[in-house]
């Protein structure tokens, strides 16, 4: 498991591109047949990937970073499958997931494996861990069946539906909300007027991204922000301070996961365009 560190709006605003990128970029993804972990301080987030391949993948505890003896021994997880048809095992139980289902596995769990229906195509699980202190059952949650939200406007280039998959109205967690955006044909923005929300870090998962296309994520206090240029199966990490707003040169999808200390998904401070520099 790799580590990222946290760092401050004022810091933040002397960093190069590159040191911008190292710091907030998560752009290891999605190997072939690995399991691939990343812990960031902030909030003790844990995101990662599983793409198994010829043979099944497990989700296992690291000591440095977790103490346990098994992953989920005081945590919880969302799991996102942007890739081909698989399936997950909870201590026995398995769960098949089309893309774009996503399976909540809840605190005492010891057992989860990964699996593809074929190798060919492989199943791509998106890992978001966060600490939690009560138990919830497992539950998966296809974007059929989840709270959907319509907003935005083709006028704005904005029009956008908001899957709410682990959501006080959906999957019940501890402190993990999770679903994903996908903007209509012609709209580029995932996000504006931008916001800030104190009282929750956040960690954006790009993909479905066209070929030759790409995706600007702003970020940055609102009176001083910078730009990553993000590419499908990256990932940007967003401390509290931060805004969190996309522009793509086509539509796409993300994934937006949070933790801290509520779970409204509107709990949020907005930025008026005119304000932002």
């Amino acid at each position: 498991m790799k580590t990222r560190l946290s760092t401050s709006p004022e810091a933040f605003s002397r960093m190069t591109t590159q040191e911008l990128r190292d710091t907030f970029l998560v752009d290891s993804l999605f190997p072939p047949g690995k399991v691939e972990l990343i812990y960031w301080e902030v909030d003790r987030t844990i995101i990662g990937s599983a793409v198994p391949t010829s043979a099944p993948l497990a989700l296992e505890a690291s000591q440095k970073e977790l103490a346990a003896d098994f992953f989920l021994e005081r945590r919880e997880i969302g799991i996102l499958n942007i890739g081909g048809p698989g399936s997950i095992e909870t201590d026995g139980t398995s769960h098949h997931l089309d893309k774009l289902d996503t399976l909540y596995v809840g605190r005492g769990v010891r057992n989860v494996t990964f699996q593809s229906d074929s190798p060919a195509d492989p199943a791509k699980f998106f890992l978001m861990s966060y600490p939690a202190h009560t138990v919830h059952p497992t539950a998966l949650v296809r974007p059929a069946d989840a709270n959907r939200l319509n907003l935005g406007d083709s006028a704005t280039a904005n029009k956008r539906t908001i899957i709410q998959q682990i959501h006080e109205k959906g999957a019940r967690s501890c402190q993990l909300v999770m679903g994903f955006t996908e903007l209509e044909t012609g709209s580029i923005w995932n996000t504006m007027p931008a916001h800030t929300h104190q009282r929750r870090s956040e960690v954006y998962l790009y993909f479905d991204i066209p070929d030759n296309q790409a995706v600007f994520h702003f970020m940055g206090p609102g009176l001083e922000t910078r730009h990553l240029l993000v590419h499908p199966g990256h990932a940007v990490l967003s401390p509290i301070w931060s805004i969190h707003s996309g522009a793509g040169t086509a539509a796409y999808r993300f994934c937006w996961a949070m933790g801290g200390e509520n779970q409204r998904f509107d709990d949020m401070d907005g930025i008026p365009v005119r304000n932002l520099k």
